[in-house]
């Protein structure tokens, strides 16, 4: 590998890490209000629930968007696990089986 090819490669790593982790690193040491700190922690929750509703709708220019069954079907037991577990591996691991499960069936 040329030295070049290495240069890019770290650049690229600096460019991709610097603005994911120093803002990590800076809220560490600021102290923010309790509304700034309750707005902050819904936002994990409305990021996931926007990836969900996005993998479940089919969205077709100038259509309506249309429900995908096989996915909505999975949906349910992954939800009814991550409602009564809260645990994020049996979440995931309920969720892939349950795709498989309804792509082998339908």
């Amino acid at each position: 590998m040329s030295s070049t090819f290495l240069i890019m490669i770290a650049g690229c790593f600096l460019v991709t890490w610097l603005p994911r982790i120093l803002p990590f690193v800076f809220a560490k040491r600021l102290e923010f209000p309790e509304k700034l700190h309750l707005f902050l922690s819904y936002l994990p929750l409305c990021i996931l629930a926007a990836l969900l509703v996005q993998s479940l709708l089919s969205i077709q220019s100038g259509k309506a968007p249309i429900l995908k069954l096989q996915e909505t079907l999975a949906c349910i037991p992954t939800l009814m696990v991550g409602i009564y577990t809260k645990n994020l591996m049996k979440i995931v691991i309920t969720g892939i089986i349950s795709i498989a499960v309804i792509r082998l069936v339908l």
